[in-house]
């Protein structure tokens, strides 16, 4: 079902991970942004398209999470876009020979089988730099920022005051931090925090946000949530206990594991950082 958050602007939900695809209307079509993740899911998504007399003329991946590049037959061959870090990410991963069973390994069990994986990351890197999807509708600006993962890109769409987020600013996930450069030259810590700069230097402009999981926020909630995820962040840096309520006994009903993400990732920063792995 397609739920309207703007004026031209709607999200299409998926059940187990709470995945937003949010659908722009142009002028003669609609932009597709992270269509996920069943194939039930996306065939549904293409009815209810259809229902409105829309196709989709262009598509955009947010970053090369398993989950945020999916495509289905049903949502035809329109050009399917990516930052350039982004799509060379993905593109590095299906130059593999089992590129599809380390997917697969990847998937939550429950929806393995269900997941169409035959137009997988087939995403086209735009020309780093570029400020705009390039389509026919609503101008959607592209703003790229280290964090999360290689080339995660959040999309505003100033005309509607929405703010796509990509893998950030969730109500029911915690910061997810990328994974340091093989040469450990990168500091995934540091690189959200830059993150959640350049995404609160846009915030002023958006009364609605869409994160890739869960709920839509409204008016305020895009500072709320940064300064949610900005305390996180820093509280994990310093080695203690978040107050976040996405873990932890206040966390949502069925989402108890983000607290084992949280546990991961403690534990992999004090490795990093040579601390014990205790934390205050």
């Amino acid at each position: 079902m397609l739920t309207q958050v703007a004026e031209g602007v709607q999200v299409h939900r998926s059940e187990l991970l709470q995945n937003n695809t949010v659908v722009v209307r142009g002028r003669t079509g609609v932009l597709l942004v992270d269509p996920g993740i069943t194939n039930d899911e996306m065939a549904c998504l293409a009815s209810d398209l259809s229902a409105l007399g829309q196709h989709v003329v262009a598509g955009f991946a947010t970053h090369p999470d398993w989950d945020h590049v999916l495509w289905h037959a049903a949502l035809g061959d329109a050009p399917r876009h990516g930052t350039a870090r982004c799509a060379d990410s993905v593109r590095d991963l299906l130059s593999e020979a089992d590129w599809r069973a380390r997917v697969v390994e990847g998937l939550p069990p429950e929806i393995a089988e269900e997941v169409p994986l035959d137009s997988f990351g087939l995403v086209t890197g735009l020309p780093a730099g570029t400020a705009e999807i390039p389509w026919d509708g609503p101008r959607v600006r592209i703003i790229e920022h280290p964090a999360h993962a290689p080339g995660h890109a959040a999309l505003l769409i100033a005309e509607r005051r929405v703010l796509v987020a990509g893998d950030m600013l969730s109500d029911v996930l915690i910061p997810m931090l990328d994974d340091p450069d093989v040469d450990g030259t990168s500091d995934p810590v540091e690189d959200y925090l830059v993150g959640l700069e350049v995404l609160e230097g846009v915030a002023g402009d958006v009364d609605v946000v869409v994160p890739g999981h869960g709920s839509v926020g409204g008016a305020g909630q895009v500072h709320a949530r940064i300064t949610l995820d900005r305390a996180y962040v820093e509280a994990l840096r310093d080695g203690r206990t978040p107050d976040d309520p996405r873990i932890g006994p206040s966390a949502r009903p069925g989402w108890e594991w983000v607290g084992d993400l949280h546990d991961g990732q403690a534990e992999s920063l004090a490795r990093r950082s040579g601390r014990d792995g205790t934390r205050g």
